[in-house]
């Protein structure tokens, strides 16, 4: 087994390496399903990716349940309304097509927007209420 999650934590970080690169492929998520693959594989490559400059920050912050900040769910949000919108509007011909196009990009929209906490709310929330145990799913949160 732990051989698989190292094969599937390298995979991962492989496709979220492209993701930086590749516009409209997520490399945040990659990174973090890394990290938790490593977990339980490689205590030396989870380091790694939690220590990693830029995105590092980002899955630490996934895994203390801070969410994503405010500024970073609107560029998020805005990202897959322009993707699937050039993506659905001009270059894909089949109605169906475009039909699945644009309701894989609201359920994004509708998870960025409604199901990932927002940083700033999840710390507001944290320091009035020291005592409380937080989870992903609070609707205080939002």
């Amino acid at each position: 087994m732990r051989l698989l999650y190292l094969f599937s934590g390298l995979s991962c970080v492989a496709v979220g390496g492209v993701g930086v690169f590749v516009p409209g492929l997520p490399t945040t998520v990659f990174f973090i399903v890394a990290a938790w693959c490593f977990s339980r594989s490689s205590k030396r490559l989870e380091n790694w990716v939690l220590n990693l400059p830029v995105i590092g920050g980002t899955v630490r912050d996934f895994r203390d349940g801070l969410g994503m900040p405010k500024k970073a769910k609107v560029l998020a949000i805005s990202c897959i309304v322009v993707a699937v919108g050039i993506s659905a509007g001009f270059l894909i011909p089949n109605l169906a097509v475009r039909l699945v196009v644009v309701a894989v990009g609201l359920i994004g929209v509708w998870y960025v927007g409604w199901r990932v906490p927002t940083r700033e709310k999840v710390l507001a929330y944290r320091a009035a209420n020291p005592d409380s145990i937080v989870t992903d799913s609070s609707e205080a949160l939002r």
